[in-house]
């Protein structure tokens, strides 16, 4: 085998949605420096014949690759990673909930992004914008206890705080973010589901954000969301990863069979 990186990736065998496969192995590639910017990507000839595909499948990955702002074409020299540009957008794998190790990184991605907003809302939030943060926790509680899973109620709490910053690149973020939330919600929601405890520390958690921003203490917010954060990295470290395979693409059960539901309902521990 060739001493060329790419090369040190085993052939691809199912023809199905190959160009999205063939994607991913280079991305992966890019992204973890193995081909790092301004470095020259194999010819499609090669790469082809490595994968086992046309070249009219290996030209759609290339230009995927290109789309995403991965590669450039220099005409006559072949194609190049690109150094970072404003035009590369932000990714997260729709993945993200395969694995607690992914889930961590979200989570960590979120806790300092949550705690400059739970700060912000303290300080910038309108009356009626802490009212709706209220009434957004408010109706975790309610989704919960009308037979949903809370899910949804869980981050427009979250996204109301964001609004209520005033700073619109945090709301955008936010719905970024959200695509990739439900999935790890869902998730943490189901293992909390095990332990009434659980279930309460989270709730007392999300009060005490609202608390902080209601008496306008940006400080005490800010600590506040910070902990919510750490105390959810804790709460997802002791997740049993047979359980994130087993259990995350499978409906949460709410209760088991003859549990009295809490008096705070289920809350997200994200």
């Amino acid at each position: 085998m060739s001493d060329n990186p790419l090369f040190q990736v085993a052939p691809l065998e199912a023809a199905a949605k190959m160009p999205e496969r063939i994607t991913k192995i280079l991305q992966d590639l890019i992204l973890k420096g193995t081909y790092p910017p301004k470095s020259r990507l194999p010819s499609e000839g090669e790469m082809a014949q490595h994968f086992g595909v046309s070249r009219t499948v290996m030209r759609e990955a290339v230009s995927r690759l290109k789309a995403e702002g991965l590669v450039e074409s220099r005409q006559g020299s072949g194609v190049f990673v690109r150094e970072a540009g404003p035009d590369r957008p932000f990714r997260i794998k729709p993945s993200v909930i395969d694995s607690v190790q992914e889930v961590l990184q979200v989570a960590e991605l979120r806790r300092g992004m949550e705690a400059e907003i739970a700060a912000l809302a303290a300080e910038r939030a309108s009356d009626e914008q802490i009212a709706e943060i209220g009434a957004r926790l408010a109706a975790i509680d309610g989704d919960v206890a009308a037979g949903g899973d809370g899910v949804a109620a869980d981050i427009e709490f979250h996204r109301s705080i964001a609004r209520a910053t005033g700073n619109p690149h945090f709301l955008a973020l936010w719905d970024y973010l959200g695509q990739f939330l439900k999935g790890t919600i869902k998730l943490t929601r189901t293992w909390e589901a095990q332990s009434d405890e659980t279930r309460q520390q989270v709730l007392d958690e999300h009060q005490a954000v609202y608390d902080a921003i209601l008496r306008r203490d940006a400080n005490a917010a800010r600590e506040a969301a910070r902990k919510h954060m750490e105390m959810s990295s804790h709460r997802i470290r002791n997740i049993d990863p047979d359980f994130v395979a087993v259990k995350a693409t499978k409906p949460m059960r709410r209760r088991a069979a003859g549990a009295k539901p809490l008096s705070g309902g289920a809350s997200e521990n994200l």
